[in-house]
């Protein structure tokens, strides 16, 4: 708190208690008695903070004793091992690797582009070949 709200709160005590003293000895004794029945009802209740205050407490529960537990090396290992399934077949049933293997050879080949997209070529092929 700064100043002012300091010097507010002090001057709001000060005419509070000074209120108290006032009051009658059996309003005060009642005033207590209530007071004391809702302290004894009282029971803190844990309130959800949102934010980034769960990442504390998730790394503690992560520590070294906890991290090679047989149930965390077991999805450790099955994530892996998705992943690595997941890597193969991607790289073995992919059909980039095919088509950049044919666009290699017909740019390296020494017949036009053309050629190859004419309709009866692949049959002068067939009758030159004989």
């Amino acid at each position: 708190m700064n100043q002012p709200e300091q010097e507010l709160a002090r001057k709001l005590v000060q005419r509070l208690d000074d209120g108290v003293d006032r009051l009658a000895p059996d309003v005060r004794e009642r005033l207590a008695t209530a007071r004391r029945a809702a302290l004894s009802q009282y029971r803190e209740q844990s309130v959800p903070v949102l934010g980034l205050s769960w990442a504390g407490q998730a790394a503690g529960r992560l520590g070294a004793h906890r991290l090679y537990e047989g149930r965390n090396l077991v999805a450790v290992a099955a994530f892996m091992l998705a992943l690595a399934g997941i890597a193969w077949w991607q790289v073995s049933n992919n059909p980039v690797n095919d088509i950049a293997d044919i666009d290699t050879s017909l740019l390296t080949d020494e017949l036009p582009v053309n050629a190859y997209l004419d309709k009866g070529f692949d049959s002068w092929l067939k009758r030159s070949s004989r």
